[in-house]
């Protein structure tokens, strides 16, 4: 489980320093998305500049992730982006499920390594 989890962690760093420092410095061709609503989401990201947020918030759990500093603080940070990530390829572009999928089962992972540190959050009443 140790080596499964570490590897998780690096595959799941790799994409989202990748990823993110795709939607920072835009190195990747972005092939014209099809009308509806996923364009139009895409749309309103790039164009409130939004995505440059995004990118940040993908790239800086990526580092700690890649670097194994901080490991809880960044599967917080990457918890939300990847509910939001299934919640897209859910409602708008079932395509790319797989791949959510995939990255959500890294999460995973690499969560049931530290589940310890997550102990706190899930008592039902704050202890004393």
């Amino acid at each position: 489980m140790k080596i499964a989890a570490t590897i998780a962690r690096y595959l799941l760093g790799i994409i989202f320093v990748f990823f993110g420092s795709n939607m920072l410095f835009h190195f990747l061709p972005n092939p014209p998305m099809p009308p509806g609503p996923l364009a139009d989401f895409t749309n309103a990201l790039n164009t409130s500049h939004y995505v440059l947020a995004l990118g940040f918030f993908q790239v800086a759990p990526g580092i700690l992730l890649l670097i194994n500093r901080y490991v809880p603080l960044a599967l917080t940070a990457l918890a939300g982006m990847i509910i939001n990530i299934n919640l897209i390829h859910i409602t708008m572009a079932p395509s790319g499920l797989p791949m959510a999928a995939v990255v959500s089962l890294l999460w995973l992972l690499v969560f049931l390594r530290v589940k310890s540190n997550f102990a706190g959050i899930f008592e039902p009443a704050p202890q004393r």
